[in-house]
């Protein structure tokens, strides 16, 4: 018989007492399990990161000033970043 892979991992973690309470409470007001609580405390975690990374990566660009280049460069930047990093591939495998 074949068994199904894990679609998820198990990850331990403790608290103190009075935090662990608190989960549990929180947890049993919103009928959820602990799991759902950690994996939306993480995806709002992970979000705040990535939005706090994009404002200062904005506030860099806005203190850097204008760019010289525009939305039609776009798609020449890239194949020119793709090229470049296919030449050092290519570089490196001799």
């Amino acid at each position: 018989m074949r068994t199904r892979a894990r679609t998820s991992r198990t990850f331990t973690i403790s608290f103190p007492p009075d935090l662990a309470e608190q989960v549990e409470r929180l947890a049993a007001r919103e009928s959820r399990t602990t799991s759902e609580l950690f994996r939306e405390a993480f995806r709002t975690y992970r979000a705040e990161q990535i939005q706090k990374a994009f404002e200062e990566l904005q506030a860099l660009a806005e203190a850097r000033g204008p760019s010289e280049y525009g939305p039609e460069d776009v798609e020449r930047l890239v194949d020119e970043d793709r090229a470049e990093q296919w030449a050092l591939r290519q570089a490196a495998k001799q």
